[in-house]
């Protein structure tokens, strides 16, 4: 059950990461995730050895159970110090990428960047950077000319809404930097409680 848990987790941080990729750029934040999972698959193994050791009163096969999951329990450590170290980078990360992101909006669905803020923007109901005033420096605005947004910022409730910078209470007021950022530390707090909940059952 725990080997499981603890893969379950790491596919969802590897999952729920590819949503926000665009706007982190460090791909060693995946780490502790990566970390997390071989943890899992171990913890399975173990299991495994453990059974086996104890049907058969094997004391090699005890021995390799304990110093197993000794380094287990140390690679859990591990994950909890990487997890807080990229924790702490990620306001600095989204910060360094999030403009660039927005410049290259071009508001067409195969493009990947655009459908990372399309999807941001719905998922987290944010519109810009800080607000929906931050659309008016993009190059996207400029070149379409019609004082609009994109319409993922519009109101999910609102059926009619045109992204019209003209009718600013029908679009959401918040910006998906701040937000981005939560989500994100979130998702890496998931991978350091995890990995402090099986090392104190160790423990």
């Amino acid at each position: 059950a725990a080997a499981g848990i603890l893969c379950y987790v790491g596919a969802y941080v590897f999952i729920t990461y590819d949503d926000y990729d665009h706007f982190f750029e460090d791909v060693y934040t995946l780490i502790p995730a990566v970390i997390i999972i071989a943890v899992g698959t171990l913890l399975f193994i173990i299991g495994l050895i453990g059974c086996c050791a104890t049907i058969r009163e094997s004391r090699c096969g005890l021995a390799t159970f304990v110093i197993i999951l000794l380094l287990v329990f140390i690679t859990e450590v591990v994950v909890v110090v990487l997890g807080y170290i990229y924790r702490a980078k990620v306001e600095d990360e989204v910060d360094h990428s999030i403009r660039k992101v927005y410049n290259g909006y071009n508001g067409t669905n195969p493009d990947a960047a655009s459908r990372a803020i399309d999807y941001v923007q719905r998922q987290l109901r944010c519109c810009g950077i800080h607000n929906y005033s931050d659309w008016e420096n993009t190059v996207w605005f400029k070149q379409t000319k019609n004082n609009s947004v994109p319409l993922s910022c519009c109101k999910a409730a609102l059926s009619n809404c045109t992204g019209s910078l003209t009718r600013p209470m029908d679009l959401y007021s918040e910006g998906c930097e701040a937000l981005v950022v939560k989500k994100l530390q979130e998702i890496m707090m998931y991978v350091i409680w995890a990995a402090l909940a099986f090392a104190a059952i160790q423990v």
